[in-house]
């Protein structure tokens, strides 16, 4: 999890994830979105993503599609974001009733 994270603490690649979240996109999309950024920058934030399996690489000739991963994000929510919101949702519904009375 360790390398999921720190994928994920750049801004950079949580924005190019956020590209991902609805369709796969070619890096040369990927470039054309980031133009502050050179393509070896971003060729360096895609390898990150890679390498954490935040995102699936699919090679179609020349071309290199990048697809959002989901799975490693939703094992972050199940250990680390559900129980805590559940709990909160708990004190929330006793905060709730305790008002009412």
């Amino acid at each position: 999890m360790d390398t999921i994270f720190k994928a994920l603490a750049s801004s950079t690649r949580r924005e190019l994830l956020d590209c991902l979240k609805n369709t796969p996109r070619t890096t040369g999309e990927l470039c054309e979105r980031f133009d502050a950024l050179d393509r070896c920058t971003v060729m360096q934030h895609l390898n990150v993503l890679e390498k954490a399996d935040l995102i699936i690489v699919q090679r179609k000739g020349r071309e290199r599609w990048n697809h959002l991963n989901p799975l490693p994000i939703h094992h972050i929510h199940e250990r680390w974001i559900g129980p805590h919101a559940q709990r909160a949702v708990g004190m929330l519904d006793q905060l709730k009733s305790d008002l009412e009375r």
